[in-house]
């Protein structure tokens, strides 16, 4: 059996604002490097073997502290790279949030293809593509795999068998860990967006119902 800790990259000053795609020199900022710091106090106990990362900086420099409490390399796979959002990328969020196409991506991402750049089903191929030879050199192992909020996304509706069109279902945060275990061609979800952190729910209480007399 592998087991795979799918980790989001930790945040980046343009992390909810701006899509920055494949854009090389998005670097992580203070929070983020506290954030991959905390990472590794938390996984650096766990027997992994192998630390693989997207080529892009934000991803690099997450899996850096991990690796290194480990002595192990990181590995780059342009397999595991942000998704190609072509003419959107540098745009922010709030912009693109006005067009049309954004709508598709919320409520049908089976049928985006971002202008100029991939689809999504592009997408969830080519990273459980590359998810399946992680597993297969490393078939008894527990890997770190670092890499993007829609990569991993695609990757666990791929292998939950999870239709494309319930992505907007499934929450990603900085510095996640989703953990997925493979085993004679099945998969089992063992963990999903873990942080260890339950702060974002504050701003999701409820306020208190008045009660009429």
């Amino acid at each position: 059996m592998t087991v795979l800790l799918l980790i989001r990259h930790a945040h980046t000053d343009a992390a909810g604002k701006r899509l920055t795609g494949w854009a090389r020199g998005v670097h992580l900022n203070d929070r983020g490097r506290e954030e991959a710091e905390a990472l590794a106090d938390r996984l650096a106990q766990l027997p992994i073997r192998a630390v693989y990362s997207s080529p892009l900086e934000r991803c690099r420099e997450t899996a850096a502290p991990l690796a290194r409490r480990l002595g192990l390399a990181v590995n780059t796979r342009r397999e595991l790279i942000e998704v190609d959002y072509g003419e959107w990328t540098g745009r922010t969020i709030s912009g693109v949030r006005r067009t049309r196409l954004w709508r598709t991506v919320q409520h049908m991402p089976s049928r985006v293809r971002f202008p100029g750049g991939e689809s999504l089903l592009e997408v969830q191929t080519r990273a459980s593509n590359e998810a399946e030879r992680i597993a297969m050199a490393h078939p008894q192992d527990l890997v770190a795999v670092v890499s993007h909020a829609d990569v991993v996304r695609v990757l666990l509706a791929h292998y939950l068998g999870m239709p494309l069109d319930g992505l907007q279902r499934l929450g990603v945060e900085p510095a996640s860990v989703s953990v997925l275990a493979l085993a004679d061609g099945h998969a089992r979800l063992v963990k999903v967006n873990d942080t260890g952190d339950l702060s974002a729910l504050r701003a999701q209480e409820p306020r208190p119902r008045k009660v009429r007399g």
